[in-house]
């Protein structure tokens, strides 16, 4: 083909209907001139074609160009608009041209480019050798030469548009597909042609390439290349890596309408691909044969997708509540339709591997089956339904029903981010609706924020005298710089010979209890529940009280990272408040302080003339003491004049509220939130964001029940002794006639453990073991707390044993490694 001048001409279409002469007819031709939108039929005269082109009369004729340039492939500098004889200007609107809907037109269109006769004339000789070895011709070196035109010219900007033109794409393709020895050309050429469109500097230029690169995946796929096609799977990779270099495509004109359509045809394609293996990790049992890049195939396409919605949007906000439509749109007719059926698709699929996936594990631990439960599709399912979660946003309805389905598979979503999951960054979505997740679930998804202890060498010593307990932790925890607390913890007390981790549990717990005693006026304890704690507004009565809360909030990191259960929670105030959420409503405060919450809610429900009449003689300001001086305190910009009435009472209420329990703990709250900050790798605010008030009161404090005999016998093992030996028999009556107080103290004085976990022994990390010792009888029962053991010698009788135990189960001796 020789580049030549065309001319296009758009004929009238023609109308075989009868004429309409009611006025209702005539009312449907006026609304049909006035309407917003023309309709051209443009023929191609070299090759017969007809192009239908809609255009809105707001349009200008530079756009038209460039509607009908991403059709006919012909550069917009080379096209010419001719109406009734006159050549339209680019900057003129189709209104102001006076064009009415089926119009008369040319197109004009000069193909060559008297710029760069050198490059048509090496794309001219690429076409003709790409022709040769079509025919089966051998030509040696065919691959060299055809990369050498090809990249030669490939920073020229003529040269995208006459490579498009000549259709050298098409013609590489059909060489692939031929059945000569020469396809491995093509499969060379482009694939080398591709890479360097991938290596160019140019993120403009990459853009202009990335037509091409979508060219050939629509290409090979129209020739029936599957998945499993390696050239079909290269070009469809470099398209994904050619978006994604290229940063946000301008999907709004009419190349970007193309290209939008050309990546959903991507992502339904892989969705198919996809399902079928879902299937097929369903029906295998190890999930043998699920591909990865399916699933991260899925991700980049529908990445790019939903962009592109956006964009089409006319916003950069990438998650949309609506139903979008584009029937105006012919290029992207269907794609949302299309897309929100293989959402519905994947989800309903999802939704039965979730259930075949728990009755796997149900049949497992019922022995039912083979139990092989150990499915590598399994670790791709969080993966698929957080590209669902995203795409759910574009619809109206999808999020529920999205949220539905996990709802109902909730136990195997909190199995599968537990079991699979390596990061919290691929998890904040469920942060959205923490419901579809049980307690295990956020914990490990919290618990991954502290950092993992690579170099069991690094650490920090410490030696603590007992009798100093509170002042020497606050010494040696202050002054550690973040970095040596993130290792180990090596600690033992003065005049001791006890050292591990049990020594470490045990003065975790310890120095907790002494930061929350309230005769250190750090924090305040709920009235109704002692174990309930906040920061207390008076704080401040001791100078260091900041460095104080700082140096709280790392210890309770501390804790937490060491799976020590304190014994003490937060109320809802302080929790809400470390979680980033400063508005503290009159519920929240029903712990904090019983008495305020009931002034405030008679405040509200008083009869509103009694309150009017100013009985209560309120005003928006308030009186406290501090350091032995009282003060008054204006809730608001002159509030001391402002009289509460029952207009005003809720606002009155809500300020009075913020500031008891936000404003005047402000500063302590942020040490505290920044002293536990410096134990954990990621963000504070979503530590405290994945968790409910309830988890971590079930971390920090542990179970609430009573220690059960039962369990506790239950995950116990001996050394030296047997099950059946008196001494063993006798040990276990003694301890269920213990109260609950002596079990604690006991467990503690064996393991370091005063509050279990709330799954009860079971969710130790060892069993615990009752071990023989040779001391004589006279000698009270010691522990190897690190190792969870109870050591004790062979006593001679039931009195003799219970005499030791009551001796270990006082307090003072219990919680004290002293004892001998």
């Amino acid at each position: 083909m020789s580049p030549t001048t065309k001319i296009l001409t758009a004929n009238h279409r023609k109308n075989h209907s009868p004429k309409l002469t009611s006025s209702s007819s005539k009312m449907k031709k006026i609304t049909k001139t006035k309407s917003s939108k023309l309709q051209f039929f443009v023929r191609m005269m070299w090759n017969c074609n007809t192009l239908v082109i809609r255009a809105s009369r707001e349009k200008t004729v530079e756009s038209l160009l460039e509607q009908i340039s991403s059709k006919t492939r012909i550069p917009i500098q080379h096209q010419r608009l001719i109406y009734e004889g006159k050549q339209l200007t680019l900057e003129q609107s189709l209104c102001e041209c006076g064009i009415e809907n089926d119009a008369n037109l040319q197109l004009v269109g000069r193909l060559r480019s008297i710029a760069c006769p050198k490059v048509w004339k090496a794309t001219q000789y690429i076409v003709s050798l790409i022709l040769r070895l079509c025919r089966g011709e051998l030509v040696i070196g065919a691959s060299r030469i055809i990369d050498d035109h090809l990249t030669y010219y490939i920073n020229d900007s003529e040269y995208f548009s006459v490579f498009m033109f000549m259709e050298i794409p098409s013609l590489l393709v059909a060489l692939y597909m031929s059945r000569y020895a020469n396809a491995c050309v093509a499969d060379s050429v482009i694939k080398d042609f591709v890479r360097i469109c991938l290596d160019l500097k140019d993120k403009k230029l990459q853009g202009v390439y990335l037509e091409v690169s979508l060219e050939f995946c629509e290409l090979l796929r129209r020739a029936r290349c599957k998945y499993d096609d390696p050239l079909y799977v290269f070009c469809r990779d470099s398209f994904s890596s050619l978006l994604t270099l290229v940063g946000r495509v301008n999907f709004q004109n009419p190349k970007g309408e193309v290209m939008l359509r050309g990546v959903f045809d991507c992502v339904h394609e892989i969705a198919d691909e996809l399902l079928r293996f879902l299937d097929l990790s369903m029906n295998c049992p190890t999930g043998e044969g699920f591909s990865f890049n399916f699933v991260l195939d899925f991700v980049k396409f529908s990445g790019h997708l939903r962009m592109g919605l956006a964009e089409q949007q006319a916003t950069s906000d990438e998650f949309l509540n609506c139903t979008i439509g584009y029937e105006e749109e012919p290029l992207i007719a269907g794609v949302v339709d299309q897309l929100h059926i293989v959402f519905i698709k994947l989800l309903s699929k999802m939704d039965e591997c979730l259930q075949v996936m728990e009755d796997c594990l149900v049949n497992k631990k019922h022995g039912k089956g083979d139990g092989a439960v150990i499915n590598n599709g399994w670790s791709h399912y969080i993966i698929i339904l957080k590209v669902l979660y995203h795409i759910s946003k574009l619809y109206s309805g999808a999020k529920e029903m999205f949220w539905e389905v996990l709802l109902r598979q909730k136990s195997m979503l909190s199995h599968m981010i537990v079991r699979y999951s390596k990061n919290t960054d691929d998890h904040r979505w469920v942060l959205e609706n923490r419901s579809v997740t049980d307690f295990e679930c956020r914990r490990h998804l919290a618990m991954m924020m502290f950092p993992d202890l690579n170099d069991e060498s690094l650490g920090y010593e410490m030696l603590i005298d007992r009798s100093q307990l509170l002042a020497e932790s606050f010494e040696y925890i202050s002054q550690a710089n973040s970095t040596s607390l993130e290792g180990g913890l090596f600690m033992e007390f003065r005049n001791e010979e006890g050292t591990g981790p049990g020594v470490v549990r045990e003065w975790l717990v310890l120095v907790c209890q002494e930061i929350f005693n309230p005769e250190h006026a750090l924090f305040v304890a709920c009235p109704n529940d002692r174990r309930r704690f906040f920061p207390n507004a008076a704080s401040k009565v001791n100078p260091l009280h900041l460095k104080y809360f700082s140096f709280s909030g790392r210890m309770i990191a501390l804790a937490l990272k060491n799976k020590v259960h304190v014994g003490i929670v937060f109320d809802r105030v302080f929790f809400k408040q470390l979680a980033g959420n400063y508005i503290i409503t009159l519920e929240d405060i029903r712990n904090a302080d019983p008495i305020m919450y009931s002034s405030c809610k008679q405040i509200l429900e008083m009869d509103a003339d009694y309150i009017d009449s100013d009985a209560l003689g309120l005003t928006f300001s308030i009186e406290v003491e501090e350091l032995g001086h009282r003060k008054v305190i204006e809730l608001c910009s002159g509030g001391e004049s402002i009289v509460v009435n029952s207009k005003n009472r809720e606002k009155y209420v809500d300020l009075l509220i913020q500031n008891r329990f936000v404003k005047s703990i402000s500063e302590q709250v942020s040490h505290f939130a920044e002293g536990f900050a410096d134990i954990i790798s990621g963000s504070r605010l979503e530590f405290f964001q994945f968790l409910d008030l309830e988890d971590l009161d079930w971390m920090l404090h542990g179970s609430e029940n009573a220690i059960s005999v039962e369990d506790w016998k239950a995950h116990t093992k001996y050394r030296g002794y047997k099950k059946n030996d008196c001494q063993i028999s006798w040990f276990w009556k003694i301890v269920g006639r213990m109260s609950a107080e002596q079990r604690k103290v006991l467990l503690f004085f064996w393991t370091s453990v005063k509050h279990l976990p709330v799954k009860g022994f079971h969710g130790l990390d060892s069993c615990l073991f009752i071990c023989k010792s040779s001391e004589p009888n006279n000698h009270l029962p010691s522990s190897h707390t690190c190792f969870y053991e109870l050591c004790f010698p062979p006593y001679s009788s039931m009195a003799i044993m219970q005499d030791r135990l009551g001796i270990i189960t006082q307090e003072h001796v219990g919680f004290s490694f002293g004892a001998p």
